[in-house]
């Protein structure tokens, strides 16, 4: 803890009343933090939140809305996802992942170090105005992430991992997905379906795969866990942001 956190961490206190971060204080105790034991490798793990590496995508009407958007606005998002990859490759770039960096992993991204990407407002309008309208204006989005389009070439696959946190939740839009492909969260493997959405905790181990013929893209949007507060929110941007100020990482 930082002089700048006690005081960020005291001002929220106020304003939203003493005990209302308290699960955020438990999180910075390694003792504290009660895992499941496929999220053993994840650096963070909130008190309190549901240990489930599945949600359903319209349980919570927070994210439902940005789901039923998503979903609503498929086609035209997989229209442009086409004339971006045929027309705009410079905008994808290979994925730069917190563990690796991989070529056959390639993204765009409308979201990214804690702003939406403008030009990405020219090249996959209805993507950005989705992502806007319904998740950042909303803030369901957790700004301390990302959100970009997310393209596995044949034969590519993503290693079995644990992503650093479970206050935020990933939202998958299945843009183009050919045969052979899927994905596994904790112990169970899904396949994604075509302009439906999967919504899983990345807090818990998992891996993705391309076996197929053609280029298997996704929409990645990263989400607020429906189950943490405002207070919480407001205090978990303000601890991320000066852990990765004094990392150097921004």
């Amino acid at each position: 803890m930082t002089p700048e956190i006690d005081d960020a961490f005291e001002a929220i206190e106020k304003e939203y009343g003493v005990g209302s971060i308290d699960r955020v204080r438990q999180m910075l105790d390694p003792a504290g933090q009660d895992r499941h034991p496929q999220q053993k490798n994840a650096k963070w793990i909130m008190p309190g939140l549901s240990k489930k590496p599945w949600h359903d995508p319209y349980e919570h009407p927070e994210t439902a809305a940005v789901v039923r958007a998503f979903e609503a606005g498929h086609a035209d998002i997989k229209k442009e996802l086409a004339d971006a990859w045929s027309q705009s490759r410079p905008s994808f770039t290979d994925y730069e992942h917190y563990l690796s960096t991989q070529s056959d992993w390639q993204a765009l991204y409308l979201f990214r170090d804690g702003a939406p990407v403008p030009e990405s407002a020219q090249v996959v309008p209805t993507a950005f105005r989705i992502l806007d309208e319904y998740a950042i204006q909303t803030s369901t989005h957790c700004p301390l992430l990302e959100s970009h389009f997310s393209t596995l070439l044949p034969g590519a696959s993503v290693k079995p991992h644990c992503d650093l946190w479970n206050f935020s939740i990933n939202l998958h839009l299945a843009v183009d997905v050919p045969e052979g492909c899927g994905i596994r969260v904790g112990d169970e493997a899904r396949e994604w379906v075509e302009g439906k959405c999967l919504l899983f905790d990345y807090s818990f181990e998992h891996e993705a795969w391309n076996k197929g013929d053609g280029l298997r893209t996704c929409l990645l949007v990263d989400l607020w866990h429906p189950e943490t507060t405002l207070a919480e929110r407001a205090a978990l941007t303000t601890l991320i942001t000066e852990i990765r100020l004094l990392l150097g990482d921004q």
